[in-house]
């Protein structure tokens, strides 16, 4: 029910997943005299749905605090991360309020054990290939356990997505000598290097260009720096297309030359379109939750459901034990105080 178009985009985009892979289930969580009338309009997808009422929704800018009182147990959010945590469900999928989704999925899924706090991962398009970029803002403040933990949890979500053994991971910093960097930073670093081949190959510091040149497949960082990466890529990537868009409908020549230009422009378009990489995963929790962008259409929700169903497919929580049991060093830091993104 959360997000901007809910639900007929989150519907639509289900059809559309339903589409390319048949065996797909679904089950909606939230007002049936909403959903049911949807459904009706996708003969195909009814058969593959089931619909659970649930009466109460958390509003988008409710505190996360507040809407786990209010919608604990009851709320279709709450509702949808029970039947995975019951094993109905496979994954969750939310377009709602972030900070209500990761408090409820945090305190019914619980952090799996020796992961200190959970992170969000999401999947950057670059000039090579899509990496994976944690934490894009789960928690604010770190230290060197909780990178190391996004390291582990960043590489096994790698392994699932780009059928690699061994991932490269980087930790964000200032500089890539071994110098420069806050102290945690250097020490997660050192930790990462001494690990390296456990189900992932450290490469070293990496800085804010090496995120879209796809220097390295798994980007780790602390929250706060993620999030503001995440948002300034966003925010060029519009920049740089109304940039476009002006230069192309300039002068007449300049639209002789987009007409030419159309196929080229079109790839272009879609390369830059964020609904194709649509869907924040959370990670560390003993279950799979999606934070899909809230305005996105069916496209974006039909992205962060093909997320859902590879995730799925690969075993993802399986291959983070499996990472974590071959870690040779165990990290005994305890995690500062840290808050969630509201």
């Amino acid at each position: 029910m959360g997000g901007d178009n809910a639900p007929r985009a989150v519907i639509h985009g289900a059809y559309l997943a339903l589409r390319e892979r048949k065996n797909t289930r679904f089950i909606f969580h939230g007002r049936q005299e909403q959903i049911a009338p949807l459904l009706d309009e996708f003969p195909e997808l009814k058969p593959a749905s089931t619909i659970r009422h649930a009466e109460a929704v958390i509003a988008m800018d409710e505190k996360p605090s507040q809407a786990l009182r209010k919608g604990k147990g009851t709320s279709s959010m709450w509702m949808a991360i029970q039947a995975v945590k019951d094993g109905e469900a496979d994954v969750a999928i939310s377009g709602g309020n972030t900070g209500a989704l990761m408090a409820m999925a945090t305190f019914c899924l619980r952090p799996m054990k020796g992961i200190a706090r959970p992170g969000i991962a999401a999947i950057w398009p670059t000039l090579r290939s899509d990496i994976i970029v944690l934490d894009m803002g789960a928690t604010i403040g770190a230290d060197a356990k909780q990178l190391v933990d996004y390291a582990i949890l960043g590489s096994a979500l790698a392994r699932c997505l780009f059928d690699d053994d061994a991932p490269t991971v980087g930790l964000l910093n200032v500089g890539t000598e071994e110098v420069k960097g806050l102290d945690y930073i250097k020490e997660a670093g050192r930790i990462l290097t001494e690990a390296s081949g456990s189900g992932f190959t450290y490469h070293g510091f990496v800085e804010g260009d090496d995120i879209g040149k796809g220097t390295v497949d798994v980007v780790v960082t602390e929250g706060f720096v993620g999030n503001i990466a995440l948002k300034t890529a966003e925010g060029t990537a519009r920049q740089v297309g109304s940039y476009l868009r002006s230069a192309l409908k300039s002068n007449l020549m300049s639209r002789i030359g987009a007409l030419f230009a159309t196929s080229a422009l079109n790839a272009l378009r879609r390369k830059m379109d964020p609904r194709t990489v649509n869907g924040g995963v959370f990670m560390g929790l003993n279950g799979i939750v999606i934070k899909s962008h809230g305005g996105t259409d069916e496209i974006g929700y039909k992205s962060a459901l093909s997320l859902a169903y590879e995730m799925a497919r690969s075993r993802l929580i399986d291959k983070i034990g499996d990472t974590m049991h071959r870690f040779p060093i165990k990290v005994a830091a305890a995690a500062p105080e840290a808050e969630h993104e509201a």
